[in-house]
Protein backbone atom coordinates (compact mmCIF):
# COMPACT_ATOMS: atom_id res chain seq x y z
CA UNK A 1 0.00 0.00 0.00
CA UNK A 2 1.29 3.48 -0.81
CA UNK A 3 2.34 5.47 2.26
CA UNK A 4 1.42 8.95 3.39
CA UNK A 5 5.02 10.03 2.80
CA UNK A 6 4.78 8.77 -0.80
CA UNK A 7 1.59 10.74 -1.35
CA UNK A 8 3.09 13.97 -0.05
CA UNK A 9 5.95 13.76 -2.53
CA UNK A 10 3.81 13.27 -5.64
CA UNK A 11 3.99 16.20 -8.03
CA UNK A 12 1.91 17.13 -11.02
CA UNK A 13 4.62 15.83 -13.35
CA UNK A 14 5.23 12.64 -11.39
CA UNK A 15 5.28 9.33 -13.23
CA UNK A 16 3.05 7.97 -10.49
CA UNK A 17 -0.49 8.69 -11.64
CA UNK A 18 -3.64 8.98 -9.60
CA UNK A 19 -4.93 5.92 -11.38
CA UNK A 20 -2.08 3.84 -10.02
CA UNK A 21 -2.61 5.18 -6.53
CA UNK A 22 -6.29 4.32 -6.60
CA UNK A 23 -5.52 0.81 -7.82
CA UNK A 24 -3.27 0.21 -4.82
CA UNK A 25 -5.79 1.21 -2.17
CA UNK A 26 -8.93 -0.68 -1.15
CA UNK A 27 -12.26 1.12 -1.17
CA UNK A 28 -12.26 2.51 -4.68
CA UNK A 29 -11.71 5.87 -6.23
CA UNK A 30 -13.73 7.95 -3.75
CA UNK A 31 -11.97 6.56 -0.72
CA UNK A 32 -8.61 7.10 -2.34
CA UNK A 33 -9.45 10.66 -3.33
CA UNK A 34 -10.57 11.39 0.21
CA UNK A 35 -7.27 10.03 1.52
CA UNK A 36 -5.37 12.27 -0.85
CA UNK A 37 -7.24 15.35 0.33
CA UNK A 38 -6.36 14.56 3.92
CA UNK A 39 -2.63 14.23 3.43
CA UNK A 40 -1.74 16.59 0.63
CA UNK A 41 -0.70 20.15 1.56
CA UNK A 42 -3.08 22.95 0.69
CA UNK A 43 -0.82 24.22 -2.07
CA UNK A 44 -1.34 21.11 -4.17
CA UNK A 45 0.59 17.98 -4.90
CA UNK A 46 4.10 19.30 -4.16
CA UNK A 47 5.87 19.07 -0.81
CA UNK A 48 5.32 22.33 1.00
CA UNK A 49 6.84 23.43 4.31
CA UNK A 50 5.17 26.07 6.44
CA UNK A 51 7.60 28.24 8.39
CA UNK A 52 7.25 31.33 10.54
CA UNK A 53 9.39 34.45 10.87
CA UNK A 54 9.36 37.41 13.24
CA UNK A 55 7.55 40.31 11.62
CA UNK A 56 9.02 43.77 11.05
CA UNK A 57 12.71 42.91 11.60
CA UNK A 58 15.18 43.57 8.79
CA UNK A 59 17.27 40.43 9.28
CA UNK A 60 14.11 38.33 9.23
CA UNK A 61 13.08 39.93 5.95
CA UNK A 62 16.47 38.95 4.52
CA UNK A 63 15.84 35.41 5.79
CA UNK A 64 12.50 35.36 3.99
CA UNK A 65 14.44 35.77 0.76
CA UNK A 66 17.22 33.29 1.60
CA UNK A 67 15.31 30.32 3.01
CA UNK A 68 13.13 29.62 -0.07
CA UNK A 69 16.28 29.64 -2.21
CA UNK A 70 17.99 27.15 0.11
CA UNK A 71 15.02 24.79 0.05
CA UNK A 72 14.69 25.16 -3.71
CA UNK A 73 17.99 23.29 -3.96
CA UNK A 74 16.14 20.30 -2.51
CA UNK A 75 13.11 20.73 -4.79
CA UNK A 76 11.09 21.79 -1.75
CA UNK A 77 8.82 24.80 -1.50
CA UNK A 78 8.46 27.01 1.54
CA UNK A 79 5.70 29.33 2.72
CA UNK A 80 6.68 31.83 5.41
CA UNK A 81 4.21 33.58 7.72
CA UNK A 82 5.55 36.67 9.57
CA UNK A 83 4.15 37.13 13.07
CA UNK A 84 5.13 38.48 16.52
CA UNK A 85 8.10 36.72 18.09
CA UNK A 86 6.30 34.92 20.91
CA UNK A 87 3.58 33.66 18.62
CA UNK A 88 6.17 32.50 16.07
CA UNK A 89 7.93 30.51 18.78
CA UNK A 90 4.69 28.88 19.88
CA UNK A 91 3.70 27.95 16.33
CA UNK A 92 7.11 26.41 15.64
CA UNK A 93 7.61 24.57 18.92
CA UNK A 94 4.13 23.02 19.05
CA UNK A 95 4.35 21.76 15.47
CA UNK A 96 1.53 24.00 14.24
CA UNK A 97 4.18 25.18 11.76
CA UNK A 98 7.19 23.27 10.47
CA UNK A 99 9.78 25.58 12.02
CA UNK A 100 11.29 29.06 12.16
CA UNK A 101 13.43 30.52 9.42
CA UNK A 102 15.93 32.37 11.62
CA UNK A 103 16.88 32.24 15.29
CA UNK A 104 20.06 32.42 17.37
CA UNK A 105 21.89 29.39 18.82
CA UNK A 106 20.31 29.47 22.29
CA UNK A 107 16.81 29.22 20.82
CA UNK A 108 17.46 25.53 20.22
CA UNK A 109 18.57 24.95 23.80
CA UNK A 110 15.39 26.55 25.10
CA UNK A 111 13.07 24.80 22.64
CA UNK A 112 13.94 21.09 22.38
CA UNK A 113 11.04 20.27 20.03
CA UNK A 114 12.89 22.16 17.30
CA UNK A 115 16.10 21.00 15.63
CA UNK A 116 18.81 23.46 14.69
CA UNK A 117 20.22 23.10 11.19
CA UNK A 118 23.92 22.93 12.20
CA UNK A 119 25.33 25.49 9.75
CA UNK A 120 24.37 29.15 10.26
CA UNK A 121 23.48 31.05 7.10
CA UNK A 122 23.31 34.65 8.33
CA UNK A 123 24.18 36.71 11.42
CA UNK A 124 23.10 39.68 13.46
CA UNK A 125 24.67 42.22 15.79
CA UNK A 126 23.04 43.19 19.07
CA UNK A 127 23.42 46.96 19.00
CA UNK A 128 22.45 49.71 21.39
CA UNK A 129 20.97 52.93 20.04
CA UNK A 130 20.95 56.17 22.06
CA UNK A 131 19.98 59.81 21.66
CA UNK A 132 23.08 61.62 20.43
CA UNK A 133 22.84 64.37 23.05
CA UNK A 134 22.34 61.95 25.95
CA UNK A 135 25.97 61.56 26.98
CA UNK A 136 25.44 57.81 27.41
CA UNK A 137 28.53 55.66 26.92
CA UNK A 138 28.11 51.88 26.70
CA UNK A 139 31.22 49.74 26.23
CA UNK A 140 29.88 46.33 27.33
CA UNK A 141 26.60 44.67 28.23
CA UNK A 142 27.36 45.24 31.93
CA UNK A 143 26.79 48.95 31.37
CA UNK A 144 23.16 48.31 30.37
CA UNK A 145 22.14 47.84 34.01
CA UNK A 146 22.43 51.60 34.56
CA UNK A 147 19.78 52.52 32.03
CA UNK A 148 16.14 52.19 30.96
CA UNK A 149 16.12 49.75 28.07
CA UNK A 150 13.72 49.21 25.16
CA UNK A 151 13.52 46.12 22.96
CA UNK A 152 11.14 44.37 20.58
CA UNK A 153 8.95 41.81 22.29
CA UNK A 154 9.82 38.14 21.68
CA UNK A 155 13.27 38.64 20.11
CA UNK A 156 15.75 36.17 21.62
CA UNK A 157 19.04 38.05 21.32
CA UNK A 158 17.72 41.13 23.10
CA UNK A 159 15.84 38.97 25.61
CA UNK A 160 19.13 37.26 26.45
CA UNK A 161 21.20 40.41 26.86
CA UNK A 162 18.60 42.02 29.15
CA UNK A 163 17.89 38.91 31.24
CA UNK A 164 17.79 39.76 34.95
CA UNK A 165 17.85 43.52 34.34
CA UNK A 166 15.24 45.95 35.61
CA UNK A 167 13.63 48.81 33.68
CA UNK A 168 13.21 46.85 30.44
CA UNK A 169 10.36 47.87 28.15
CA UNK A 170 8.91 45.55 25.47
CA UNK A 171 7.60 47.21 22.33
CA UNK A 172 5.76 45.69 19.37
CA UNK A 173 8.28 46.60 16.62
CA UNK A 174 11.46 48.56 15.91
CA UNK A 175 9.65 51.71 14.74
CA UNK A 176 7.63 51.91 17.95
CA UNK A 177 10.79 51.30 19.96
CA UNK A 178 12.69 54.14 18.27
CA UNK A 179 9.74 56.48 18.78
CA UNK A 180 9.75 55.44 22.45
CA UNK A 181 13.47 56.28 22.68
CA UNK A 182 13.05 59.60 20.87
CA UNK A 183 10.41 60.70 23.38
CA UNK A 184 12.86 60.03 26.22
CA UNK A 185 10.93 57.15 27.73
CA UNK A 186 13.96 54.89 27.43
CA UNK A 187 17.71 55.56 27.44
CA UNK A 188 18.84 52.73 25.15
CA UNK A 189 17.05 50.82 22.38
CA UNK A 190 18.35 47.35 21.52
CA UNK A 191 18.09 45.67 18.14
CA UNK A 192 20.16 44.35 15.23
CA UNK A 193 22.50 47.02 13.83
CA UNK A 194 21.12 47.02 10.28
CA UNK A 195 17.53 46.87 11.52
CA UNK A 196 18.01 49.92 13.73
CA UNK A 197 19.87 52.02 11.15
CA UNK A 198 17.35 51.37 8.38
CA UNK A 199 14.37 52.11 10.61
CA UNK A 200 15.97 55.37 11.76
CA UNK A 201 16.50 56.37 8.12
CA UNK A 202 12.90 55.51 7.33
CA UNK A 203 11.63 57.59 10.27
CA UNK A 204 14.02 60.43 9.53
CA UNK A 205 15.38 60.54 13.07
CA UNK A 206 18.76 62.32 13.01
CA UNK A 207 19.25 62.59 16.78
CA UNK A 208 19.54 58.83 17.44
CA UNK A 209 22.49 56.63 16.52
CA UNK A 210 24.28 53.39 17.37
CA UNK A 211 26.87 53.07 20.14
CA UNK A 212 30.55 52.57 19.23
CA UNK A 213 30.46 48.79 18.75
CA UNK A 214 27.95 45.93 18.93
CA UNK A 215 27.31 44.27 22.26
CA UNK A 216 27.25 40.83 20.62
CA UNK A 217 27.62 39.20 17.19
CA UNK A 218 25.44 36.12 16.78
CA UNK A 219 25.03 33.47 14.10
CA UNK A 220 21.51 32.77 12.81
CA UNK A 221 20.13 29.31 12.11
CA UNK A 222 17.11 27.68 10.52
CA UNK A 223 15.07 25.63 13.03
CA UNK A 224 12.91 22.69 11.97
CA UNK A 225 10.28 20.96 14.09
CA UNK A 226 11.28 17.48 15.23
CA UNK A 227 8.52 15.93 13.09
CA UNK A 228 10.65 16.79 10.06
CA UNK A 229 14.04 15.77 11.42
CA UNK A 230 14.72 13.77 8.26
CA UNK A 231 15.30 16.90 6.16
CA UNK A 232 17.79 18.57 8.54
CA UNK A 233 20.92 16.94 7.02
CA UNK A 234 19.72 17.80 3.51
CA UNK A 235 19.12 21.46 4.38
CA UNK A 236 22.50 21.64 6.11
CA UNK A 237 24.26 20.24 3.04
CA UNK A 238 22.48 22.73 0.79
CA UNK A 239 23.68 25.63 2.95
CA UNK A 240 27.25 24.30 3.02
CA UNK A 241 27.27 23.80 -0.76
CA UNK A 242 25.94 27.32 -1.37
CA UNK A 243 28.55 28.82 0.97
CA UNK A 244 31.39 26.84 -0.62
CA UNK A 245 30.42 27.88 -4.15
CA UNK A 246 30.00 31.56 -3.23
CA UNK A 247 26.33 31.48 -4.15
CA UNK A 248 25.21 32.25 -0.60
CA UNK A 249 27.33 35.40 -0.41
CA UNK A 250 25.88 36.67 -3.67
CA UNK A 251 22.34 35.77 -2.59
CA UNK A 252 22.75 37.58 0.73
CA UNK A 253 23.96 40.72 -1.05
CA UNK A 254 20.94 40.67 -3.37
CA UNK A 255 18.53 39.96 -0.51
CA UNK A 256 19.90 42.81 1.62
CA UNK A 257 19.70 45.21 -1.31
CA UNK A 258 16.12 44.18 -2.04
CA UNK A 259 15.03 44.61 1.58
CA UNK A 260 16.72 48.01 1.82
CA UNK A 261 15.07 49.14 -1.40
CA UNK A 262 11.66 48.01 -0.13
CA UNK A 263 11.95 50.41 2.81
CA UNK A 264 12.55 53.48 0.67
Amino acid sequence: MISVRDLRHIGCDSEVTLKKIFARRPGGVLASLFALLLVLPKSGFSQDYQFVSIQNLIEQEVGRVLIPEIYKKLDLTVDIAPMPGKRAQEEATTGAKDGEIMRIFTYGEENPTTIRVPTPYYYLETMGFVRKNSGIRIRSKKDLAKYRLAKVRGVKHTNNITKGLENVFDLKNTETMMEFLKRGRADVALTNTVDGILVLEKLGYKNIGPIEKPLAVLDLYNYIHEDHADIVPQVDKAILDMQKSGEMKQLIARAEAAVIQSLK
